[in-house]
């Protein structure tokens, strides 16, 4: 896993223990954390793909030990990177080790003053900790001086070699001195992460499982190498043997005590669950957790911390399943849970137990997670004035955050809560900001591999998207194709062919095409999600290809099936379209009064989401059926407000048309638009032919 290279606040004094804090024992553990996962975020949203939880799954940080004055506080957004282990100085019994300690601690104290000058020096604090090691020291301090190094090298330069070669060294030696656990699994700490950085994980995986081998006897080092280790398969998607360390983790919490950590282990594990879909297993899981969580007397934080965690769990199964009124309750439980974490302040009062000495995620960060399953929720819910202004505030957030902190995890905060952004863009009716967003995801995903891998399914969905929007259709059928083949998650692959099916519909002419992915996503049918949103917008997909086959009759039977379920979970979106296809078929029909009472309260609920898809067809339908009827002032009435819908979408459409980001739906695979998009010309003009804008957006229909 990649980390920061550099650490906090750039030109900033690093706030870390320093260097030259002699302790007349072996000091406990010095501020270790574990490894922070970088992936999807993906939740349950049917862009993101329900992979969100992936990306916060074993963030759990240590809780340093009280120390110096310069002790790192994992709680804070500037905490270090990598604080070196403070050094103990050898016996002062006899003159040469006091001599042997002078200038020993003279190295050292400039290393320190080099380390934490602003801007640090690094390259003479590494030549100040190179100089211990020609003098032949004792092998305890020779393995911390290798270790210093390696951590130095690794953290905050581009010497991946020579680091390596360090911490190496550091744990070879340590392995050899007894009661020297710091060092030595610190070492096997930080090598194993910069094998992964340099993808040799097949090394990582033996020197992690010795590690967690022999350090049975120190319970803190043991939890935190198996959390690493289970970080380590989960990355490589092996989520079996994630889940078998995980629950080895669980027994060995419970069996030294810590109810705590083993709520951590086993919330961590049903994340995975969850990933899986194993929902028998999980259901027994999260039960337990929940009476874990309750009965565990301990830090108010670190409670509250862990309630955070099981909420989130619990609110991203109800979204995942498409159940938008049943979550509810637990998403306000979650929201008043993170405004009591905001209001305590940690007292660091560390536990006795050394496995304890562990915390899922900062307030700060957590905060941020709150705001994003909310944004979620409103979003399938098609409240998207509110999850616009949540995602507003989480982005602010978010901005500050990234000045203190370059946690992977924030990225993927960021892209989640932007691919949410973009599909409100598209249904309130703003093409180019989205289309901007887009290639926003694109420059974020440029910094990391490993973000654009996890979310190149979902970027490609959203280009399909809004190539539906502008008419493109041809563009949008490419989009999706390549989406279906870059992702393995079952809801994202339902959610795309809905939408491709729809496309295959406006066409007119891909009938053997079309009818093969009905029989796909039949509703009816072993449907292959259990989201009870997708089988709604699976109904509704029928319906409106009933329709267009002029099956009136079998059309509303699944648009009337679309709307009992909508209804029965609040999703307003499929709702408004349910009925508006409702109101247009009755029209069809010459039942102008039933068609009336459908198409009045779809304009409703349209200018509630907003939805100017949806206003816009109400409003040419509510124009018809007036004239209809002879009531020729609600007819003009009706008639302006479509010429106002149809005019705002028209010039965005050119608008979005003319922007040199269009040209990002001609590109079929990302990586190529990623690396390459931003040389395109700025004053690149593409040809704008506009379109019976009412035709193109009419149909549309954004399945969340």
């Amino acid at each position: 896993m990649h980390r920061g290279r550099r650490g906090g606040r750039c030109g900033a004094a690093l706030p870390q223990r320093p260097l030259g804090d002699v302790v007349p024992q072996e000091p406990p553990p010095a501020s270790p954390r574990l490894p922070r996962q970088r992936g999807p975020v993906k939740g349950p949203n049917r862009i993101a793909g329900g992979r969100f939880v992936a990306a916060i799954l074993l963030l759990q940080r240590p809780r340093t030990r009280p120390g110096g004055s310069g002790r790192a506080d994992y709680n804070s957004h500037q905490a270090a990177r990598a604080p070196p282990f403070p050094i103990s100085a050898p016996g002062a019994s006899q003159r040469p080790a006091r001599a042997a300690a002078s200038w020993y601690l003279a190295l050292l104290g400039l290393a320190e003053h080099f380390r934490t000058s602003s801007p640090p020096k690094v390259r003479l604090c590494v030549h100040c900790l190179q100089a211990v090691l020609p003098r032949k020291p004792p092998a305890r301090m020779e393995a911390r001086t290798h270790l210093q190094l390696g951590s130095v090298l690794y953290h905050h330069t581009r010497n991946g070699d020579q680091a390596r070669g360090h911490l190496e060294k550091a744990w070879l030696i340590s392995q050899q001195i007894p009661q020297f656990e710091d060092v030595k699994f610190e070492a096997a700490s930080l090598l194993s992460e910069l094998y992964c950085q340099e993808n040799s994980v097949d090394t990582a995986k033996p020197l992690l499982r010795k590690a967690i081998q022999i350090s049975q006897q120190t319970p803190y080092w043991h939890c935190r190498l198996l959390f690493q280790l289970a970080q380590l398969h989960t990355l490589e998607k092996d989520l079996v043997s994630a889940c078998d360390l995980l629950g080895v983790g669980a027994e060995y919490a419970r069996v030294v005590g810590s109810e705590y950590t083993r709520a951590l282990f086993l919330l961590s594990k049903g994340m995975l669950l969850l990933m899986e879909r194993k929902l028998q297993e999980v259901h027994p899981l999260l039960t337990l957790c929940g009476q874990i969580v309750e009965n565990w007397q301990g830090n108010p934080i670190q409670k509250e911390s862990l309630r955070v965690f099981f909420l989130v769990l619990q609110v991203t199964h109800y979204l995942d399943a498409g159940q938008v009124k049943s979550v509810k309750p637990c998403l306000k439980q979650l929201q008043q849970c993170i405004q009591t974490i905001s209001t305590l302040h940690d007292d660091e009062i560390l536990p006795s137990n050394p496995a304890d000495l562990f915390h899922w995620l900062p307030k700060e960060h957590m905060c941020v997670l709150v705001y994003l399953v909310t944004v979620m929720h409103s979003m399938q819910a098609g409240y998207l004035e509110k999850a616009q202004k949540y995602t507003d505030k989480a982005l602010m957030q978010l901005e500050k955050l990234k000045m203190l902190d370059c946690s992977p995890i924030l990225s993927s905060f960021q892209v989640i809560l932007l691919e949410h952004i973009i599909m409100c863009r598209l249904v309130t009716g703003h093409k180019a900001t989205a289309l901007q967003e887009i290639s926003q995801v694109c420059q974020l995903c440029q910094q990391s591999p490993r973000l654009f891998s996890n979310h190149a399914a979902q970027l490609h969905t959203l280009l399909g998207l809004y190539c539906i929007s502008v008419n493109c259709m041809d563009n949008a059928e490419a989009q999706f194709t390549t989406a279906l083949r870059l992702t393995t998650h079952q809801e994202l692959w339902a959610f795309i062919v809905t939408n491709l099916a729809s496309v295959y519909i406006r066409e007119g002419n891909r009938h053997q095409e079309l009818y093969s992915l009905l029989e796909r996503i039949n509703p009816d049918h072993n449907f292959p999600v259990s989201s009870h949103c997708l089988r709604a917008a699976a109904f509704y997909i029928r319906g409106l290809f009933s329709f267009f086959q002029g099956r009136y009759n079998e059309a509303k039977r699944f648009l009337r099936e679309t709307l009992k379920m909508s209804n029965a979970e609040d999703l307003n979106r499929l709702t408004a379209c349910s009925l508006v296809l409702l109101g247009h078929i009755f029209y069809v029909l010459g039942n102008h009064r039933e068609s009336n009472n459908m198409v009045v309260p779809a304009m409703q609920l349209a200018s509630k989401i907003p939805d100017m898809s949806v206003q816009l067809w109400s409003s040419a339908l509510l124009r018809d059926l007036n004239k209809a009827c002879g009531n020729a002032m609600d007819a003009h009435e009706a008639a302006q407000m479509h010429q106002n819908f149809s005019q705002q979408l028209l010039q965005d459409h050119i608008e979005a048309c003319s922007l040199p980001e269009h040209n990002l739906i001609t590109v079929s695979n990302l990586h190529l638009a990623v690396w390459g998009f931003f040389y395109l010309s700025i004053n690149s003009n593409i040809p704008v032919t506009p379109s019976d804008v009412s035709v193109a957006v009419a149909l549309w229909c954004n399945f969340l």
